[in-house]
């Protein structure tokens, strides 16, 4: 069979469609955070089982539209006890889901402290180090591979974003040369850009906390760390199955 590729075009002819490539879909991410309130450990049993039974049917499928991943903070921040994780196309995901937990008997001793809103973004700092790094590799998360979660808003100085783009990628490429030196940590930057009160939201997932200790510790001594306007506040996160999380709180 000849090949048809070279053959030339007729005069006239449209020109054959360039075949198109799909287009990287963004996700919206959210972190929300949720307190219990203690007086449900003074009801009843079968009042507390019910409760219980009634909010674990919602984790125990798959959420449509929707990643949830489930995480404790019981014992590790006074403010809360446990993250939702949700990952999604549409933010209207996380609102419906957050309707039914209002109008389960558990939604109402439920309160959320916090709540961090973000998109995901390919960064425009190239890093030269990572041969891995894709627009999708920053653009869709893979989350929940690893048993801790250290999550913080982040915001940068005005200054920062008025230094010229060449410098930045310069400060940033000691920046990205530290966080290489750890591999078992692993970064998910998500935007914030008028979504919500910070400029990043990031997720660091490890199995070994000290090595997310050394690097914050050591990242502080790179010239990137005099543009931080605020890093706070910081949650140290367990992934754990939502029923184990309710037997940590009643």
């Amino acid at each position: 069979m000849s090949d048809m590729s070279h053959a030339p075009q007729t005069a006239g002819a449209p020109a054959p469609a360039q075949a198109s490539v799909p287009a990287v879909q963004r996700q919206f991410v959210n972190f929300a955070f949720f307190k219990i309130d203690p007086a449900i450990r003074q009801l009843p049993d079968d009042q507390k089982w019910q409760a219980r039974s009634e909010f674990l049917k919602m984790f125990q499928s798959p959420f449509e539209n929707m990643m949830c991943l489930t995480y404790s903070t019981v014992g590790l921040k006074a403010e809360c006890d446990f993250l939702l994780w949700r990952i999604s196309l549409l933010p209207d995901a996380f609102a419906e889901q957050q309707a039914t937990m209002n109008k389960s008997r558990l939604g109402g001793f439920l309160s959320m402290p916090y709540s961090f809103l973000s998109m995901t973004k390919r960064s425009m700092y190239i890093d030269k180090l990572d041969p891995f790094h894709t627009p999708e590799s920053r653009t869709h998360i893979i989350p929940g591979k690893r048993k801790y979660l250290f999550v913080y808003p982040f915001v940068k100085t005005r200054d920062w974003y008025l230094l010229p783009l060449e410098k930045r990628q310069e400060i940033m490429d000691a920046h990205i040369k530290v966080g290489n030196k750890y591999p078992s940590v692993k970064l998910n930057t998500t935007y914030s850009f008028g979504l919500d009160d910070q400029d990043f939201v990031v997720a660091f997932e490890s199995e070994e906390p000290k090595d997310f200790l050394d690097l914050v510790m050591e990242l502080r001594e790179t010239e990137s760390s005099k543009y931080t306007q605020r890093d706070t506040p910081i949650f140290t996160c367990i992934q754990l199955p939502m029923a184990r999380i309710l037997d940590q709180l009643f």
